[in-house]
């Protein structure tokens, strides 16, 4: 047979699956990054960009009218010399101290009393969860109406009943709790639903079997159901947390920071800084403060955390 003769066709080559393999972490990178990209522009443009803004004008004195001019850290240093700011400071921290572990404590023993089979159970999934799916104007509004002194439900309740009533507008002790009461009615129900979810997803199996060893309730609450629960509540005392850092619509209503400042806090004083007196520098300072504060808070919950876990 001659060597010239026809060739037979042969087929493509198919590529080294070495190759393949390498293209598949690419892929992998590409579809991951594909499905985060819509989260990543929102997160982009509303949080990251107004940051960098935020720092870029507290580093002026913007008025938000006409040419700023660069003054490098004289806000942050006259927000230490400012007396207000201390105070309003001093409220937002005693705020947190307060009503972060009260929340949390509430919350975890309604998510109990709900989780169980108890009377009345539809009521109180209302009374605590309404305010966590209506506005916080709504709230506040509701707030001022039962703790207003001359017509309120609290104090006609009280009169009534021969016992003196506060002035919640007038007095700042009065003032400061009836926006602790009110922010803590619209708070809990949050952690309630947090709580619950987290109850209802333990393994029955893990309660019975702790309950066979000869557990009693309580035992069982403390040694099995709350370490369960550790990772909810690192996630309930850190959105806690920022939920007091970021309140602001409650105490604009209800009593605009006064009486002469008793109930202000660092978000309503950027705002009256940045929006009624014109100082927009100095009120972005304190925002990029308010958010320097948050990040410290959340980044020492997590290390809290996981040294908890590591020693357990």
């Amino acid at each position: 047979m001659s060597a010239t003769g026809t060739t037979t066709a042969r087929a493509p080559s198919r590529p080294p699956a070495r190759a393949a393999r390498a293209r598949r972490p690419v892929r992998r990178w590409a579809t991951s990054y594909a499905l985060l990209a819509p989260a990543l522009v929102l997160f982009g443009v509303f949080v990251l960009y107004p940051l960098v803004q935020a720092v870029r004008i507290s580093l002026t004195d913007s008025t938000g009218i006409g040419q700023a001019r660069f003054t490098g850290l004289d806000n942050y240093a006259r927000m230490l010399a400012d007396p207000v700011f201390w105070r309003a400071a001093g409220n937002t921290g005693l705020l947190a101290l307060v009503s972060v572990p009260s929340s949390v404590a509430a919350g975890f023993g309604v998510a109990l009393l709900l989780r169980d089979r108890l009377p009345a159970r539809g009521l109180f999934r209302a009374l605590f969860l309404a305010p966590y799916v209506l506005s916080g104007v709504v709230v506040a509004m509701a707030g001022r109406w039962i703790f207003d002194q001359n017509v309120g439900v609290v104090d006609r309740t009280l009169t009534s009943l021969g016992l003196p009533a506060p002035d919640w507008q007038s007095d700042g002790p009065a003032a400061a709790l009836a926006v602790f009461l009110v922010l803590f009615w619209a708070r809990t129900g949050l952690v309630v639903v947090l709580y619950l979810s987290a109850l209802q997803g333990i393994d029955r199996d893990v309660l019975e079997a702790a309950e066979l060893d000869g557990a009693s309730r309580g035992q069982r609450l403390r040694h099995v159901t709350w370490p369960l629960l550790r990772p909810t509540t690192f996630f309930v005392v850190v959105l806690m947390v920022v939920e007091v850092f970021q309140t602001f619509d409650v105490v604009r209503v209800m009593t605009g920071g006064g009486p002469a400042g008793a109930t202000e806090i660092l978000v309503t004083y950027a705002y009256a800084q940045g929006f009624q007196a014109r100082a927009e520098g100095y009120g972005s300072a304190i925002g990029v403060v308010v958010f320097a504060v948050i990040l410290v808070a959340t980044v020492l919950s997590w290390r809290a955390q996981r040294a908890a876990e590591e020693v357990a």
